[in-house]
């Protein structure tokens, strides 16, 4: 870790619960670990825990109305929310293990490689809780650190390569190790969801809602989509998320807030009724969760697999409301040539230190680092503080002035937005 991050690293960082620990597969003793496996599963493909809380009540009232046949230990009437902050990496790999050739016909002739495409880090801050999902542009030039194989070698350290070769590299645990030598955060939690794996978490979750201001039209992921709005489902949710020929500057900055907007509409239907009231969906996710894990489409690290602290991770951002939960990117500038970007550390630091002294930033800059969408508008929260006077604009939030709450303006150069600004994918001009 760069000296520059030793001072802050002591705030941010929250004793590991299992560093860098070998992945496993939880196994279906209990139904109740079924439940808690869809809470998993929902930060996986949302990126934030937001879902974890509603998936915890919907097997509470399983065991409320389950059948006793024998001397079956009770649930703790109470389990609290997880002390302190929490660090998780979420990638998604382009492995092709599993997947549909028909929707995949490259992984025909594969080469057996996986690389994390997509990498996001999920910071939910200590009390008053936050989340902040940062996402790392695969593109990006990082030094990789030396990662231990599969047969039990090392690799080499490594001062410039893409970071979406770290899974490659190492695994999970490599990408892990990469981001916390980049960031000088501790990351106590880690999850990995290939392609198939997406499709049916989608589909499980029942769509997904996103705005698109122009006709998209991509030969390389098969999306054809009409301006408006849309629910997506399955493998035209995944081509979405892939998307960057045809939106923005066609740039992999452009498909990250594309993401950004996908996710930001997936945390407002989590906290829907459309979700919480839906125990047959979440019963159903559920389920479909378990498979992906069974299946090896969903990867967990060993820390994840604990019942217990899934429920304490969920609890914890129960009921952030929209405003706090900000999606940004690691901000970055174009290496010369254009086709690869550099980390703007100095930025960077900003943001990290004020996720490590746990104070409420706000985006300055655009709402993509490469003209992927635009705000068009804002959502009603219904995790918002009421207004006492009744004459708030329906689904306005106030903004206090920087400064008064300790507020933090992030430089011009992260570009994002939180979940309750609405936004709409833009067509490459």
């Amino acid at each position: 870790m760069s000296a520059r991050h030793d001072a802050k690293a002591t705030k941010f960082r929250r004793q590991p619960v299992a560093r860098h620990g070998a992945l496993t597969s939880p196994h279906p003793l209990r139904q109740v670990f079924t439940i808690l496996a869809a809470f998993v599963a929902v930060v996986l493909v949302s990126t934030v825990a937001i879902g974890g809380f509603y998936v915890w009540d919907a097997a509470r009232s399983l065991d409320e109305n389950g059948v006793t046949i024998g001397d079956d230990a009770p649930l703790p009437p109470h389990i609290g929310e997880i002390e302190g902050g929490v660090n998780m990496l979420i990638v998604g790999t382009d492995s092709c293990e599993g997947q549909d050739l028909k929707l995949f016909p490259r992984c025909a002739h594969d080469d057996g490689g996986e690389r994390n495409d997509v990498t996001m880090l999920v910071h939910i801050s200590d009390a008053p809780r936050r989340v902040t999902v940062v996402s790392f542009p695969r593109d990006m030039i990082v030094p990789i650190p030396a990662c231990e194989q599969p047969d039990g070698s090392s690799s080499s350290p490594m001062s410039a390569q893409m970071i979406n070769t770290s899974y490659s590299y190492g695994g999970l645990s490599c990408s892990v190790a990469t981001v916390e030598e980049l960031t000088g955060v501790d990351i106590q939690f880690a999850g990995a969801i290939r392609w198939t794996g997406v499709i049916n978490m989608s589909d499980a979750i029942g769509g997904v809602d996103v705005c698109l201001s122009d006709d998209i039209k991509d030969s390389h992921t098969g999306l054809d989509l009409a301006a408006g709005e849309h629910t997506l489902v399955g493998a035209e949710a995944l081509q979405f998320l892939r998307i960057r020929h045809g939106i923005g500057d066609g740039s992999d900055l452009g498909r990250i807030s594309n993401q950004q907007q996908f996710m930001s509409s997936l945390v407002r239907k989590l906290q829907s009724g459309e979700v919480l009231s839906n125990y047959p969906a979440l019963l159903n996710l559920a389920n479909t969760a378990l498979r992906q894990v069974n299946e090896k489409q969903l990867i967990l690290s060993e820390s994840l697999t604990n019942p217990q602290r899934m429920v304490q991770i969920a609890m914890a951002v129960a009921d952030v409301p929209y405003k706090d939960i900000v999606f940004v990117q690691y901000p970055t500038v174009y290496a010369p040539g254009g086709a690869r970007v550099l980390p703007v550390t100095s930025a960077a630091d900003v943001l990290f230190t004020a996720l490590a002294e746990n104070k409420p930033i706000r985006i300055t800059g655009a709402a993509s680092g490469g003209n992927g969408v635009e705000v068009v508008g804002e959502a009603g929260d219904p995790n918002a503080t009421p207004d006492p006077t009744g004459t708030a604009t329906p689904g306005a939030t106030e903004t206090p002035p920087a400064g008064e709450d300790g507020t933090v303006d992030l430089p011009g150069e992260i570009t994002g937005q939180s979940a309750n600004e609405v936004t709409c994918t833009v067509a490459q001009r």
